[in-house]
């Protein structure tokens, strides 16, 4: 979702509440559970689980392997559920042309540093670049150069756009902004 007018552009970014990250936490979630169960079977002699019969299981390797293991994916699989809770890498892209300011703000992690808010002035802009890079892991980035700072990423590096997309995005946005596109 976006908003634009004559005199403002706003860019809503999407953080970690996406679909596939719900899918990931949640298998992950079942399978280091049953990783676990298995391991805590092979310990108590009992069936945990009725798949697979505890005897079927010795606990010194298999047990003890198969517990860590559990734990492991436990671990993981909260640090997903808890970037998924505070909507971690959300936020938005303010390109202001009335006050000639840009703010761009992003969620982080709780903390000091849990609101990332960046702003700069629109004539310290340089250019609007993007980045392509092309293969079995093709990544197509847009980037904002700014005077003495650096490049600033706009697009997530997960977001999968199309060459065409990237480019129309780009040349919007550098119309808007009135600065020129850079391609590496």
């Amino acid at each position: 979702m976006n908003w634009r007018s004559e005199r403002i552009w706003i860019e809503f970014i999407r953080g970690s509440r996406k679909i596939s990250n719900f899918c990931w936490a949640f298998i992950l979630f079942l399978g280091s559970l049953g990783f676990l169960l298995v391991g805590t079977s092979s310990y108590l002699g009992r069936d945990l689980i009725a798949l697979f019969p505890s005897q079927q299981i010795i606990f010194f390797p298999q047990g003890i392997v198969m517990s860590f293991y559990g734990i492991a994916g436990l671990f993981i699989s909260s640090y997903l559920w808890c970037t998924i809770l505070w909507n971690v890498g959300s936020g938005y892209d303010r390109f202001d042309r009335k006050e000639e300011i840009v703010s761009i703000f992003r969620w982080g992690f709780p903390g000091k540093n849990r609101r990332i808010f960046l702003r700069f002035l629109m004539k310290d802009i340089q250019s609007i670049r993007i980045e392509v890079k092309e293969g079995i892991y093709a990544r197509r980035v847009l980037y904002m150069e700014i005077r003495g700072q650096g490049a600033i990423p706009l697009t997530r590096t997960d977001q999968n756009l199309t060459p065409r997309e990237i480019e129309q995005k780009a040349a919007e946005l550098a119309y808007f902004l009135r600065v020129p596109i850079e391609v590496f």
